[in-house]
């Protein structure tokens, strides 16, 4: 009766997050009814109180969080932009999926994806449109990359999964490198296929198109959003040894000191907008996962998480599959795949060892699948912000981006899992 009753929530939890009522109440409280309806209303606020005290998680956070947004304060992030669409006037024919493997390259430190998609989309979009490029594909080309932040230590999710497994951020990168930028390549090449099949790759005349502005790059402003990213893999890598003993949050705090020294920005205006990001990664991503484990507690008291375990642990091709499709599946319809992701993470891949697979690999999976899932949903915030670019309808992104992301999403069960 209450596995019955915990399917119920579980799925009308789904039908709340599609119907876009706010992902943390919705979470919060269907992990507290659970955990009511089990008789141990306690249940939820140990996981609450639990999540609260995960200081190495949101250390982590906060420091990435805090550094984007002196990145945007500074301009540094329109710098690397405009050096990167210099280098795009190139790529002929290639055009389109450069431009996602750009947005892919520039997300890794301008983490958030609707922040890129703002950031990247107000300068590609209008590009791509005028370099003939129909408004969905220019849309889709940008949208499409923004999960490149799966390949920067410091990212929320890089950091779930590494606490789960007991590794490192810097660990987590280096097991999905290859397979994430595999899913990168996939998709930006799905997506020029699809242009070519549609005739969309060329032709477009945008109406009253305007000349792109003159930006002058400054070089050194373009290389500061890298240089925390620079830091760590010199330092994990052991090519400069006194790099190796910093942590994520020191990096970005000297990428901090960097862009004032490069920008001369007021040493006041920076600090209030590092502590802004902080407050907003507390609020926002640290919010989710805060949430998140409230409503695993209540799953895990309800009986939902035993059954997983135990239809898993019976066939392992399950656990395989739904770590990718599950979180996929639910971030296309919620438009978000970090509650995905975190509840997943937290609830089954800290037990991956039991169905015989690497946590690293299960929880890479399980976050890169969130993201592709996210990055061909017509309700994302991101997508969202680009169509408003494009004016075009969001339902004409995730069709045209469909393709790639599930292509994509399989390469990456295929590389980690099988």
């Amino acid at each position: 009766m209450l596995l019955a009753l915990g399917c119920v929530i579980l799925l009308a939890t789904i039908v709340l997050m599609v119907k876009q009522y706010e992902t943390r109440m919705v979470l919060f409280v269907a992990g507290l009814l659970m955990a009511v309806l089990a008789g141990q209303p306690m249940a939820a606020f140990t996981g609450f109180s639990s999540a609260m005290l995960e200081s190495k998680v949101f250390e982590s956070i906060i420091a990435v969080m805090g550094f984007a947004l002196v990145i945007k304060l500074t301009e540094c992030d329109q710098h690397l932009i405009y050096l990167m669409v210099k280098g795009l006037r190139r790529a002929g024919p290639l055009l389109i999926p450069a431009a996602t493997l750009t947005t892919l390259f520039i997300n890794t430190s301008v983490t958030s994806a609707a922040g890129c998609s703002a950031a990247v989309g107000a300068i590609l979009i209008p590009f791509l449109m005028a370099a003939g490029v129909h408004p969905a594909i220019a849309a889709s080309a940008v949208f499409a990359g923004t999960y490149g932040a799966n390949f920067n230590p410091g990212y929320a999710q890089n950091v779930v999964v590494a606490d789960v497994a007991g590794s490192s951020g810097v660990a987590v990168v280096a097991h999905h490198f290859y397979p994430l930028l595999a899913a990168g390549v996939i998709g930006a090449f799905s997506l020029l296929l699809v242009a070519w099949i549609r005739g969309e790759h060329k032709g477009y005349v945008p109406p009253n198109a305007a000349a792109p502005p003159d930006f002058r790059v400054n070089y050194l402003k373009a290389a500061v959003p890298l240089i925390p990213l620079v830091i760590l893999i010199l330092g994990s890598k052991g090519y400069v040894p006194a790099f190796k003993q910093l942590a994520i949050s020191h990096a970005m705090i000297i990428g901090v000191f960097i862009a004032f020294l490069v920008t001369w920005v007021s040493p006041g205006r920076i600090s209030r907008a590092f502590w802004q990001g902080a407050g907003d990664a507390f609020g926002h991503v640290f919010g989710i996962i805060i949430c998140s484990l409230v409503f695993v507690e209540g799953m895990k008291v309800i009986g939902l998480v035993k059954a997983m375990m135990s239809a898993m642990t019976t066939h392992l091709a399950i656990a395989k599959v739904s770590a990718a499709f599950g979180p996929f599946l639910l971030a296309v319809v919620c438009g978000s795949g970090d509650a995905a992701s975190v509840a997943f993470n937290k609830a089954v891949t800290i037990h991956a060892a039991s169905f015989g697979l690497n946590p690293l690999s299960m929880g890479s999976v399980v976050v890169i699948g969130g993201a592709l899932g996210r990055t061909m949903s017509p309700i994302a915030g991101g997508a969202i912000i680009c169509c408003a670019f494009a004016g075009i309808n969001p339902i004409e992104l995730a069709k045209r981006n469909a393709l790639g992301m599930v292509l994509a999403c399989v390469a990456t069960l295929g590389f980690l899992l099988l």
